[in-house]
């Protein structure tokens, strides 16, 4: 999967299903999608929020898109999460780790997406393996989408390649099975949880699943998908 900034509950069952999870950091960036930005609850609304980039462009791959985080933008960011969540019931446990993410040395939005993927891994103690595609499988960049999927699949191992329900558009159980691998897609579950007030506002960053939630209760809905 392409790397995402604080992505939602989704993107993390996706991660908790499986033993390696792969960063797809050296495709096309796509502007106005979800890779620099989220939302989050502001106000008791749904707001977006949009990490700064320095010239994003779709002809640059997710790992050539620079960022600043001395930029004034981030603190204006970073305040704006602060003041948005801070009587969450669990705001003093996951602060500290949001202010690190942006604090990081993250030259590009792929070292900061993973970077705050990292950190909620971490807090959850999660045991997903992480990798980069731009890291150990160059090789298999001109490959076709799902010839490129399948290679880097074989190379670790593996037996199963799960990938999101939108891929159902994309790839076939079939042409995957030619190549000995079982394909499977998870259809997220996105229980509903206490947030300020009514109604519930769902698909948020999973900053907002944090800042409402005990690890324990996160990891609970973690569990809550279906694969097909």
């Amino acid at each position: 999967m392409q790397p995402y900034i604080f992505p939602y509950l989704g993107y993390f069952q996706l991660i908790q299903s499986v033993d390696v999870f792969v960063f797809y950091d050296d495709v096309n960036f796509i502007k106005r999608g979800w890779v620099n930005r989220n939302k989050i609850l502001i106000q008791n609304q749904e707001k977006l929020i949009s990490f700064p980039c320095i010239k994003a462009s779709q002809n640059k791959l997710i790992n050539d898109v620079e960022v600043d985080l001395e930029n004034k933008a981030y603190k204006k960011l970073l305040n704006s999460i602060y003041y948005a969540y801070k009587k969450a019931p669990y705001f003093e446990e996951v602060m500290p780790l949001i202010t690190e993410v942006f604090k990081s040395d993250s030259k590009n939005i792929a070292d900061l997406c993973i970077a705050s993927i990292k950190m909620v891994r971490d807090y959850l103690s999660l045991s997903t393996e992480l990798k980069r595609s731009s890291e150990e499988f160059t090789a298999t960049q001109n490959l076709p989408a799902a010839d490129r999927l399948i290679a880097i699949s074989k190379k670790i191992g593996a037996e199963i390649y799960i990938n999101s329900l939108g891929g159902k558009a994309l790839y076939t159980k079939g042409y995957f099975a030619k190549n000995q691998l079982n394909l499977e897609f998870l259809q997220p579950k996105l229980p509903e949880y206490e947030q300020f007030s009514e109604p519930f506002i769902p698909s948020l960053s999973i900053i907002d699943v944090l800042m409402f939630n005990s690890k324990q209760d996160v990891l609970k809905m973690l569990s809550v998908y279906e694969l097909s």
